[in-house]
């Protein structure tokens, strides 16, 4: 079994669902008492939300760089970045380290391919949705991607760090959600990505009517076959 380098806490919220996930792929693939081999550096998100409203990406990649360091170190054989958005620094980090980092955008691309479809809604933090560090990966693999309106990505952006972050969520706010995937359905779309780890905490299949995709359930799980493999 590879040992997996996990850099968690953006927010430890979504982090816990990671560990559950983990442990539950591995105890059913092994059986008996085995559980997943797991390294966690859990971050001090306040410190990178501090960065990211500044703009200071380079201090969030010296965080995170920090992080894998240690864990590849430590003994790692892999990376996994518990959340989409720090995904932006991933070409940072890679500089910096000899072990690989598992894309959460390549894990969710075969995930939706492997179901057929191509056109894709992606709800996320405003970082996730307007730049292109998730949106060209996704289409580089393939599929066609699409973002809510200008208002609709203040909307999906603020419940994310206003309440889903602090552990907060609102029928109000799942409502709205699903208000949003209802109109990307009538524009076309086959699936949705829920490309914030937090996101699951307020929509599931039942709540959606379209096909999700949950980047915290697809990282993880495709985490736990790769230790495995």
């Amino acid at each position: 079994m590879k040992t997996i380098g996990l850099i968690g806490g953006m927010s430890w919220e979504s982090t816990i669902t990671y560990y559950e996930i983990l442990n539950k792929e591995t105890v059913a693939k092994l059986g008996g008492f085995h559980s997943s081999k797991i390294m966690m550096y859990n971050v001090d998100f306040a410190e990178l939300e501090e960065n990211m409203s500044k703009g200071n990406w380079d201090g969030n990649a010296q965080i995170l760089t920090d992080a894998a360091v240690r864990l590849e170190k430590a003994g790692a054989d892999f990376i996994v970045i518990a959340t989409n958005t720090m995904h932006k620094l991933v070409p940072q980090i890679e500089e910096k380290i000899n072990v690989p980092i598992l894309h959460i955008s390549d894990a969710t691309a075969d995930a939706i391919k492997r179901d057929g479809h191509k056109k894709i809604a992606l709800l996320g933090t405003k970082f996730t949705m307007t730049q292109d560090f998730i949106k060209d990966r996704l289409v580089k693999a393939g599929l066609e991607i699409m973002i809510p309106d200008e208002e609709d990505i203040e909307l999906v952006n603020s419940v994310i760090f206003d309440e889903l972050c602090l552990g907060k969520v609102f029928d109000s706010s799942r409502k709205e959600y699903q208000r949003i995937i209802s109109y990307m359905k009538d524009r076309g779309a086959e699936g949705v990505i829920l490309g914030c780890t937090e996101i699951g905490m307020l929509i599931k299949e039942e709540d959606s009517v379209l096909p999700t995709y949950d980047t915290t359930i697809i990282h993880a799980t495709e985490a736990a076959r790769l230790a495995l493999a």
